[in-house]
């Protein structure tokens, strides 16, 4: 069965389990909200609102957390400038994923199956759901870390109930998908209040913070290392934790659920120009929660005193006077309430990522293969895919000291992003081609020059970080103390990758380069006639 997200849902349709789709982006919710015609700015602006939040969750998950804290205690407010570069790529970005789905009514998955080969299409669409269940893994850690924290439940079991978190799913689909934008915004809103609130008590140095966001050479210097590692390395875990490929094929869909007359191009324009008000707001949510984090690792605690940047050693942090930096901190920890505004944040951040996950899932799935599976069904699917990694780390540490564990588990929530830097460039670099083609967009719509330009340099500028960062993401699989050989071996396989991933990119550009003058000489064609 499939449920209907729309708010006039009245009956569920009866579907096969599996069936072929090749219809709109999420067909159940796709233009099922109304905008008001003629209204002010902010009402407009209102009803607009919501799928900007659920991009935004891509920018604060879990696997945000650990990567700016400790930038944050290893080199103070130098990252600052990286949260931001990302944050302003990451709004660039999404506006044109926005921007595809309103003017093509077509989500990216859509759009790139719509002009490449079957083959090159079964290809991207495996690589992105291997990205997509590597985020997912970054989820059931946070959950079930928050699970054990709160509850001091056993963390097998916290696992197993991460996936029941299907449930949850199964509820949301009955209450409609404006219900479901409000929630998220609200789970949002829990995590922003309650960094605000840890931080405010911490009085850091703003001078610091606002002198941060100005980079300088330090900024990406592979030179100074502190705790084994460097500005360079802490900002290519910013950025690889902050911009996810999921995100743009999401935001795509959900810019669709607004039902505009596509026959009028005012409609379309300004359904564009709310779309990215939105995303430009929720986004700058997700900065203020990535930059309270980094000001977290500096301000809350002392210099250095995080032993354990996992979940676990922050949330024992948080509850350790020894390690806070100054009174009004130390008398509020004693109460306990530091840490477990922390746990409650981290499970909002999962169960926010679970919602997202899930219609992201679907997205890709319909848009590259056209097969759609209930949501219930691809949740729980996924989920337990994604359990099982995080389940053999916990029974291959269970015997050893909770240190060990703990820190297991944050390698292997920090290895798992490695995917992500496979996958971003194969939906930054076709995203951008479409949203630069006057056949997919129009004269109106296409690309402007300088949105081109910041286009092809923040593509190519992050393909080419992850790459570089790749030999070192591959040698953490090794652990902290690799041999010689390993690291070798591991440079090996990181440059083959390399070379796998040029290759791939320069097939899907040639791909999609002929699809599109193959589509411009059928029009021109038509229109000779």
């Amino acid at each position: 069965m499939v449920f209907n997200l729309s708010e006039n849902n009245s009956k569920p349709r009866k579907h096969k389990l599996i069936e072929y789709a090749n219809g709109p982006s999420l067909e159940e919710i796709n233009s099922t909200v109304e905008v008001p015609k003629g209204k002010g700015f902010w009402r407009t602006l209102f009803a607009y609102s919501g799928p900007g939040a659920l991009v935004a969750v891509g920018y604060m998950d879990p696997g945000n957390w650990s990567t700016s804290i400790t930038g944050g205690q290893n080199f103070q407010y130098l990252l600052m400038s990286v949260i931001l570069m990302s944050s302003l790529i990451a709004m660039l970005l999404q506006y044109m994923a926005a921007k595809l789905g309103i003017v093509s009514q077509m989500d990216l998955a859509q759009a790139i199956r719509a002009r490449t080969s079957k083959s090159l299409g079964i290809v991207l669409w495996i690589l992105t759901e291997l990205a997509i269940m590597a985020t997912d893994i970054a989820e059931v850690i946070g959950a079930a870390i928050a699970l054990y924290l709160l509850f001091h439940i056993p963390l097998v079991i916290a696992v197993f109930i991460t996936v029941f978190d299907v449930l949850l799913l199964l509820l949301l689909t009955k209450i409609g998908f404006r219900k479901i934008e409000a929630i998220v915004v609200c789970l949002i809103l829990v995590i922003l209040v309650v960094f605000v609130y840890q931080v405010a008590l911490s009085d850091p140095n703003w001078g610091g913070v606002i002198k941060g966001l100005i980079p300088t050479a330090d900024t990406f210097s592979g030179k100074r290392s502190v705790g084994g590692e460097t500005p360079l390395t802490g900002a290519l875990g910013i950025i690889g934790a902050t911009v996810m490929p999921h995100n743009l094929y999401l935001h795509s869909a959900v810019s669709q659920t607004r039902k505009i007359d596509h026959s009028k191009e005012d409609d379309v324009a300004q359904a564009v120009k709310f779309s990215a008000w939105d995303s430009n707001i929720q986004l700058t949510a997700a900065f203020f929660v990535n930059s309270l984090l980094l000001i977290m690792g500096v301000a809350v605690f002392k210099t250095g005193a995080v032993k354990d940047p996992s979940f676990f050693g922050l949330f024992q942090a948080l509850s350790d006077t020894s390690t806070l930096s100054n009174g009004v901190l130390i008398s509020v920890a004693r109460s306990g309430i530091l840490s477990t505004l922390f746990a409650v944040a981290l499970l909002a951040s999962g169960q926010n990522s679970t919602i997202t996950g899930t219609l992201t899932g679907q997205v890709i799935m319909e848009g590259f293969v056209h097969m759609r599976m209930p949501l219930w069904l691809r949740r729980l699917v996924t989920r337990l895919i994604s359990v099982i990694p995080v389940l053999i780390c916990v029974s291959m540490t269970s015997g050893q000291s909770a240190i060990a564990e703990h820190t297991a588990l944050n390698n292997l929530m920090n290895n798992s992003q490695v995917f992500l830097a496979f996958a971003l460039p194969f939906s930054m670099l076709p995203l951008l081609m479409m949203t630069n083609s006057r056949v997919e967009m129009g004269a109106r719509f296409k690309n402007s020059l300088w949105v081109n330009i910041l286009g092809w340099f923040s593509v190519l500028a992050l393909t080419f970080l992850n790459m570089k960062g790749l030999p070192d993401q591959i040698e953490a699989f090794f652990g902290d103390n690799a041999t010689k050989a390993q690291l070798a071996f591991a440079d090996k396989i990181a440059y083959v990758l390399i070379i796998a991933v040029l290759a791939l990119l320069i097939w899907t550009v040639y791909d999609l380069y002929r699809g599109n003058k193959r589509v411009a000489d059928k029009l021109k064609a038509a229109e000779e006639l």
